[in-house]
Order: structure tokens, then sequence, then C-alpha cells
């Protein structure tokens, strides 16, 4: 249907496209008009279709977050991190001719192993339709400018690969300067369009800088400073101040004018500035209108377009420094913290009470049992330098004497009372039989039994004995108490 009513319109066109050279009227004219349209939409429609084949070479140190920026341009949440060389998309969609295609995303591996891959991303008769995207880790600082020269050599040792023609690549170079020094601030209007350049100002293109376009790759560069988030971090672990920021901004942002590449400050966890670099790259790869303004105020959300910057520009950071000097070197400055090791404490679980209690018992069955009914020892147990050790009392001996099970009272006082006798008399004593045994109980003196007054003499004389030496250990010790006082 579709296509019978468009040949229909297609014949009387015709038809009153040759009237009117014979005669021109009205109706002729409107047919004539319909066609001049209907070539007009078609060929409009054939230059504005977005090209496809178009390749973004992302490069970036291990964990610098290169797969999850580009997972969050397509859209995705969840995705597969990959080794060697990774594959992604993201859409590109124009409103205006409602076409739509895909931008090849390739994540090259953070280890310099897996280089050799951007031949496969990376072909001679694509190059012209990449761009490079070099990510650098804003949660570790002190690697951003060793990273950003070493993946910038790792590209420009693959275009030298490449082998490019040179007049192909003088031309790429070239439009990579042209593009630099054409660049004008978007305008205030409200569509925010650019602000136009006269025709004189459009042929006068402003001098590239000493510093300015020294690395030229011919292809555009774009550094993405990831994990900015972690910005906060630096200032409250590590003590950066302000001045530290302004001069990482300051040495990144040298390196990007001896590229000609743009600067972004991005946050994938707070979603800081995706939009505009989505924006970006559609602007540089497929030339869509672009209108966001450069942004230098907020030290985490940075974004600086190229050919913006200059190297005046970049001295206003310069005036921040108040420790620190714009030429020092980056390395002696932005100095990697020292590793804290983490000492893991092990968490000890308290034991139920009867389990512990349990243990404690097999633990004392297994130790030896005390022998019940030792003999004590009275010389050990006796105190030392104690002044009556030799002179004990009797109620002393008694106690020492006595047994510690299974005897009476008669055989106690048999057995102190032998002890008495055995030390009066001695072995050699008169009344010990000539075999030295005695009877139990008795002692032979002169023939005879020991009598009851002689026992009762014996006590009285221990006692006095005893009595004798308290009064004179009383006496020396008034006598000390008188020397000191």
């Amino acid at each position: 249907m579709a296509t019978s009513g468009r040949s229909a319109s297609l014949s009387s066109t015709l038809t009153g496209a040759k009237n009117s050279v014979e005669g021109s009227n009205p109706e002729e004219d409107d047919g004539q008009n319909l066609w001049s349209t209907i070539l007009s939409e078609v060929s409009t429609h054939s230059r504005s279709k977005l090209p496809s084949g178009k390749n973004v070479l992302v490069m970036g140190e291990v964990g610098s977050g290169k797969t999850t920026l580009v997972a969050k341009l397509q859209g995705i949440e969840e995705y597969m991190k990959g080794r060697g060389l990774e594959y992604l998309y993201f859409s590109v969609h124009d409103d205006d001719v409602d076409d739509h295609t895909r931008c090849n995303a390739w994540v090259l591996d953070g280890d310099l192993y897996h280089k050799g891959l951007q031949g496969v991303a990376v072909p001679v008769d694509s190059i012209e339709n990449t761009l490079l995207l070099i990510a650098v880790d804003m949660s570790r600082p002190w690697n951003a400018l060793d990273s950003l020269q070493k993946w910038a050599a790792v590209a420009r040792e693959h275009i030298d690969k490449l082998r490019v023609a040179p007049e192909k690549l003088r031309e790429m170079e070239r439009k990579i300067v042209k593009h630099f020094q054409e660049y004008t601030e978007p305008g205030s209007g409200e569509d925010g369009a650019s602000q136009r350049r006269s025709e004189e100002e459009e042929g006068v293109l402003l001098p590239l800088g000493d510093n300015t376009l020294t690395h030229n790759l011919g292809i555009p560069v774009v550094v993405v400073c990831t994990k900015c988030d972690a910005i906060s971090t630096l200032e409250k672990e590590h003590d950066y101040r302000d001045e530290h920021l302004d001069f990482i901004q300051s040495h990144v942002r040298r390196f990007c004018l001896q590229y000609g590449a743009s600067l972004l400050y991005t946050s994938v966890k707070e979603m800081k500035n995706m939009d505009i670099l989505y924006k970006y790259l559609v602007h540089r790869l497929y030339g869509f209108p672009f209108h966001c303004l450069a942004q230098v105020v907020e030290k985490d959300a940075v974004f600086i377009p190229s050919g913006w910057d200059n190297e005046k520009k970049i001295a206003i950071l310069h005036e921040n420094l108040q420790t620190l000097k714009s030429d020092d070197s980056y390395e002696d400055v932005i100095v990697k913290p020292p590793v804290r090791k983490i000492v893991h404490e092990k968490e000890i679980q308290a034991e139920d009470d009867q389990v512990f209690l349990v243990k404690l018992q097999s633990l004392l069955a297994k130790q030896p049992a005390v022998a019940a009914g030792r003999p004590v020892d009275t010389a050990s147990r006796a105190p030392a330098g104690s002044p009556r050790t030799s002179n004990r009392s009797a109620a002393a001996n008694v106690a020492n004497a006595m047994p510690q099970s299974g005897q009476t009272s008669e055989g106690v006082l048999a057995n102190f009372f032998n002890s008495l006798l055995t030390k009066k008399a001695g072995p050699g004593a008169p009344g010990t039989p000539a075999g030295g045994n005695n009877t139990p109980g008795t002692v032979r003196k002169s023939g005879s039994k020991l009598g009851l007054s002689d026992v009762q003499a014996e006590l009285d004389r221990i006692s006095s004995r005893e009595t004798d030496a308290d009064l004179s250990n009383a006496n020396d010790a008034h006598a000390t108490d008188g020397q000191e006082t």
C-alpha cells in the first residue's frame, strides 16, 4: 500500500513537471514543489543517518573502575568482569532523525601483558573512528600521573605500530588541533547553543601554547578521574587539604594540555558527571551538539572540555598553594601513605559454666593424689628466725607430739613424758640399761622406777626455764624500744 501510493505521487509529480514545461499553472507548481520536498527529505535522511563502527578504547590500572564506568553508560547494573580485552557498548539515539546505533566500547586489561590486544579493538582501518579514554583512580591519587603517562605511551606505541599512512595521520592530527582551536563557550541563550563566530573570527585561529598538543595522537583523548567520592575520605584519613587537591588537578590538567585531552571527575556511586560524560562522548564521535559549560569550582565534579584550558587558567590554582609550590615534584608531594597492618584479634567465646567445670574436674583427676595421714614435718613448719624455736612451751610440745589419729589421751601423755625423760637421761646417762632398751613409761634410776615426785620436779624445772626465757626476751625488747626512743 505504501509503495503503490508513493508511486502514484511520483507519477503525478512527473506529469505536473512535464506540464510545467508546456505552460505553468498553480496546480502544476504545487506538484513541482512536492517533488523537490521529497528529494530534499531523502537526501537529508541519507546524510544524517548515524554512522556505525565508532569505538571507545578504555585504558587504566587494575581496579580503576573501567568496566563499571562503561556499564553505567550502557545502563546495566549486573555484569561480569572479563580479562584481557572486554567488549561492551552503549546505545546512541538521535531524536531529530529518529535513528539509533551502538557505540563499541573496548576495555583493555590493566595488566600490560595484554596490551597487544589493542589490535583487535582498534585496527588500522578504524583508527580515525576511535576515541581514547584513560581512567584514573582518584582514591589512589599518588598513582595518577604515572598512570596517565604509562597508558598514553601504550596508545602511542600501538598507533605507531599500525603504520598509518603519513598523509592520513597528519590529517587526523590537524583535525585535533582544529577542534582545540575552534572551541567556543556555550552561549547563554534559551536553547544553550554555542556562540557563533563571525566570518572574521572563523578565519583567525588562536595559536597553541608552548605546552599544548605537544603529544598529538591524532585521536580524541578523554581523561576520566573515577571514584571522586573518595576525596572526602582522603581529607579525613590522610589529611588532604584543598591545596593538595589543587596541586593534583593542576598536574592532571597540564597532562591534558599536552595531549589536547578533556578532563572529567566522575563518581559512579553518586552518579556525578555521568550524563556529561555520555553527552561529550557522542559529541566527539557523532557530532551531536554540546551545550555544557566547563566546571572548575567543585573539587569533585571538575569538567574541562578540550580547547577550554590554557596555562593562565591553570595558574589560578597556584594562587591557592600555601605550603606547596607549583613546580614541586608530584611524587614528593602526593606520597603513598604507609600501609597500616591490621591485626585481626581472634574473638574468644566464653564456655558454658558446666562445660568449664567438667574440664576442670578432669584436670584435677589427672593430678597425683595427696597421701593422707603423713607425719607433719614440724621443723619445716617452724617460723624462720623465731626466738623461741628451741625453747617451746610444754603445750606446743604436746601439740607437735600429738599423733594424727588412733591414739588415746593416755598414750599421748606417756609419749610426752618418755620424751622428756629420754632427753634428760641421754644415751649414756646413769640409770640407762646397758642394752639401751627402755621399757615404755619407765626409766630405771638406782634400780627403782621413777616416782611421781620426780616427774613433778621435772615439769617445774621446764616451766621455770620457759618463764626465765620469756622474761629475758621481754627485757631485751624493752631495752631496744628505749634505745630507739
